[in-house]
């Protein structure tokens, strides 16, 4: 398998690449379907995103005229599953946030719960499954503390998150609430150094005990913390395509996962949200070799890191 993607990769075989094992540990599943299933499923014309979005507010604004307003969040979800058969994606993280009643996405925990197992039973037999619970930066820190344990009770979500702005208020005020995902064993990540800063992770990954980062692509910009989560071997979960189609970073050439792979970090490559971005697992993997960035063998390593996250759990 390792030889063949490799080979894949150097044909430019996109087809090739979805056929080979791969995860996809960033992904927001109400965003993590395809414009094409959509567009045949449920006869909607769907004008693709623009190259580039001006700003998150632009983002967030295409995808709820394009795909919010038309399209229910159940059958998104339902989308995200039938993308991960599709492509491959052995070992899929996607992330679910509560809602005010307990809820998510107007379904009662439980019966959310049965339906995920369900669509990931149907849709994709061979995905290995690990939700996660995701926060908002702005959230009230001590309303979400106080339901925790009910839902972790439940024993489905496998880690951790927060999402949605880096800056809203400050990481340590999440303190209690990653304490007690850890005592129920959660895998603890965060969304940080998307838009922030290398001291942004540093602190991040030091006050949460954090076991991954998802984007941390500004700790690009400091030897000292390169080496930092080097040494204490940070896994970074990158999303290529989306911080160039946010012009977060220029160009896939100018990607820093290039210079973070190089300090030896531990990093994966994954979607973040599809039907925003457009580009699918193999997609990314194939955007990185194909500017020239990364070579084939390199790319195959990132992949293997992810697939060993299942190891973490004990699956």
């Amino acid at each position: 398998m390792n030889e063949q993607f490799e080979e894949f990769l150097k044909n430019h075989d996109l087809r090739g690449l979805s056929s080979i094992k791969k995860s996809d540990l960033h992904n927001h599943l109400g965003r993590g379907g395809n414009i094409n299933y959509f567009s045949s499923k449920f006869n909607l014309k769907i004008d693709p995103p623009p190259s580039k979005f001006e700003s998150m507010y632009h983002m967030d604004e295409w995808f709820r005229e394009n795909i919010k307003m038309k399209c229910p969040y159940i059958k998104r979800l339902e989308a995200g599953f039938v993308q991960a058969a599709d492509d491959n994606i052995s070992v899929f993280a996607p992330c679910f946030g509560l809602d005010e009643e307990m809820t998510i996405g107007g379904m009662p925990v439980d019966a959310f719960i049965d339906k995920m197992n369900s669509f990931n039973k149907e849709l994709a037999p061979n995905t290995i499954l690990l939700p996660e619970l995701a926060f908002t930066w702005r959230c009230d820190v001590d309303k979400e503390y106080s339901r925790l344990d009910e839902v972790l009770s439940y024993n489905w979500f496998k880690s951790l998150d927060i999402n949605s702005g880096e800056f809203e208020q400050p990481v340590k005020n999440f303190k209690k609430i990653y304490r007690k995902a850890k005592e129920h064993g959660l895998r603890l990540r965060a969304h940080v150094g998307e838009f922030g800063t290398a001291d942004d992770v540093m602190e991040a990954v030091e006050e949460l005990e954090l076991d991954e980062v998802h984007h941390g692509i500004a700790a690009a910009d400091s030897e000292f913390v390169l080496n930092w989560l080097s040494k204490h071997k940070i896994q970074l979960n990158i999303c290529p395509s989306s911080n160039v189609k946010l012009s977060v970073v220029e160009s896939y050439e100018a990607h820093p996962i290039r210079k973070i792979y190089d300090y030896g970090i531990p990093v994966t490559i994954n979607t973040d949200d599809m039907l925003v971005f457009n580009q699918s697992a193999s997609q990314e993997y194939l955007n990185l070799y194909k500017c020239g960035l990364m070579n084939a063998q390199e790319l195959n390593d990132i992949r293997k890191v992810g697939l060993r996250e299942v190891d973490y759990y004990k699956l």
